[in-house]
């Protein structure tokens, strides 16, 4: 196994950054033996993954870090870095490599407080690996100003820094940002090579790692949580009745209530699981007395822990809504491949008989009307308009679609 082997579906991907960690590979060691560098290096200080959710953004991104900072001695026998098993890979892998920072959106946008630590650890030359390496995993929620303080990094990188953005497209990130990137696209992998790699990497079984692909149109983590979740395929299946609940207003408003609390659920039990070791791990970093009493000038930085914390709640809460709209639209996206009469596979067989009924009932340019309501739900999530109020206006629309 490799650092490449969790990339599912993205072969030319994976060929790509495999010859750039070889050059940068290369650099590193003619650095240490103050030797020229290799010309016509494939290894570049800024580059930016792009491609649609569940493609495999992070993951391609975390594995080329991985591939970095490769420490294994295979590779002065001529072996590709990224081994995935060396100290270098394990720890990068992971998240605990000393040298790979990673930054992820905690609520709607990266803040610029977010980034100014993150920024300025980028000038400084590797503490221990052979690179300095930032990920950021949601660039496209780069505020105005916190892509500016990226941008003036991106223009004058120290040597042996290197910058990894991950957006669902180009047009997500600042002009002046990408133009200073290598480009990768990802794309969706199949529904075959998602069954095969859970079959293969967490055990599912044949027909339930087929039922998770297929539910999931290829999206990777989605799926393997459908796999292994009971709870997960219980909402999903909750999600899919939800279409010929809609009758009447009343429905309609409970329906969307029920949504909203099912999403707000998710995000109590992740800050369950989150918030506590978050907290007492700060605490006792702070120096905390016995008791829990913190010392004095440190009720600052518990405020910010927070203040983190609660956007995060938030964007749980509005990402598990996310999902539960992406399963609608598959329904509909189903409901009318039906009405059509396309050669196009149905991804939720399992719901075969309110696909039937829905088709039969309605035609082709109302479940058009309906798919347009779930996005401009969607839309209005993303613009941070209160969740109840968006759903309901989406359910209302389902109803008169």
């Amino acid at each position: 196994m490799t650092v490449w082997d969790d990339l599912v579906g993205q072969e030319k991907v994976s060929a790509v950054l495999d010859a750039a960690a070889r050059d940068a590979d290369a650099l590193v060691t003619a650095a240490a033996a103050q030797e020229p560098p290799p010309e016509a290096s494939k290894m570049t200080h800024a580059w930016l993954f792009t491609g649609p959710p569940g493609a495999g953004r992070n993951q391609a991104a975390r594995a080329f870090a991985a591939a970095l900072q490769c420490v294994s001695p295979d590779r002065a026998l001529g072996g590709s870095p990224g081994c995935g098993f060396c100290d270098g890979c394990h720890t990068a892998l992971l998240g605990t490599h000393a040298d790979v920072t990673t930054v992820a959106a905690v609520g709607s946008e990266i803040l610029v407080k977010d980034m100014r630590d993150t920024v300025r650890k980028s000038f400084t030359a590797p503490a221990n690996g052979r690179w300095q390496i930032i990920l950021v995993e949601d660039a496209e929620r780069l505020n105005e100003k916190s892509a500016n303080a990226v941008l003036k990094a991106v223009e004058e990188p120290a040597p042996r820094t290197v910058w990894l953005l991950c957006a669902p497209s180009v047009e997500d990130v600042l002009p002046t940002i990408r133009s200073r990137c290598r480009h990768l696209t990802l794309r969706t992998p199949s529904v075959e090579a998602v069954a095969d790699m859970l079959v293969r990497r967490d055990g599912i079984e044949p027909e339930a790692a087929a039922y998770a692909a297929r539910a999931t149109q290829g999206h990777v983590d989605r799926a393997r949580r459908l796999a292994t979740d009971p709870a997960a395929r219980e909402r999903r299946a909750t999600v899919l009745k939800l279409p010929l609940r809609l009758d009447e207003v009343g429905a309609c408003l409970k329906a969307a209530q029920e949504l909203v609390d099912a999403a707000a659920e998710d995000a109590k039990q992740l800050a369950e699981e989150m918030d506590g070791k978050e907290t007492e791990e700060l605490k006792a970093a702070l120096g905390a007395a016995q008791g829990g009493r913190l010392p004095r000038g440190t009720a600052g930085v518990m405020k910010d822990l927070e203040d983190m914390q609660k956007r995060r709640r938030t964007r749980t809460q509005r990402d598990s809504l996310d999902v539960a709209l992406g399963d609608l639209i598959a329904f509909y996206r189903d409901v009318l491949a039906l009405q059509l009469g396309t050669r196009v596979a149905i991804a939720n067989a399992d719901a075969g008989e309110a696909l039937e009924r829905l088709a039969r009932g309605s035609a082709p340019e109302s479940t058009l009307r309906r798919i347009e309501a779930i996005s401009a739900c969607r839309e209005a999530l993303d613009r941070n308009v209160a969740p109840l109020l968006a759903v309901e206006a989406m359910t209302m629309a389902l109803r008169a679609g």
